[in-house]
């Protein structure tokens, strides 16, 4: 390459080759960047970590399944729900059972004791409202000590 630079008269890389330059130091050297990667991901790691918690705890005891089979708006202070629970039977659980209007405001619930003795349960419980309602759910389950 160098013989046909100066074959074509020309003097050679206007830039030069990579031998001719000089070492830069960066503001941080090679363990400043692992330092800094490592900390990263350990912040990352621990806000999933926080994330997957509040996510948990936010459904809920997960050894009570719930499921609404069904839900009737009895009028303008009424709604009834059917549901069907799945828990250890020989513990006893509560379920808070919730209506809600068409802006998605509570405008009923109450809770209903799961008894000892029965591992899938299936109730029909009838809430009394403050307005009309549109929607009736299980908002949580949870066990009894």
């Amino acid at each position: 390459m160098a013989d046909r630079a100066a074959a074509s008269g020309a003097p050679g890389p206007v830039l030069g080759v990579p031998g001719t330059f000089p070492e830069r130091p960066g503001r941080f050297g090679r363990s400043g960047r692992a330092i800094i990667f490592t900390v990263i991901a350990i912040i990352v790691v621990i806000a999933m970590g926080g994330w997957g918690y509040v996510m948990m705890s936010a459904k809920g005891n997960p050894d009570v399944l719930t499921e609404v089979i069904a839900f009737e708006v009895g009028g303008a202070n009424s709604i009834t729900i059917t549901f069907q629970a799945h828990k250890p039977a020989d513990r006893v659980a509560v379920c808070k059972l919730r209506a809600t209007d068409t802006e998605h405001v509570e405008v009923g619930s109450r809770d209903v004791t799961l008894p000892r003795g029965q591992a899938d349960v299936q109730l029909t419980e009838r809430l009394e409202t403050s307005a009309r309602a549109t929607s009736g759910h299980v908002q949580y389950c949870y066990l009894v000590q």
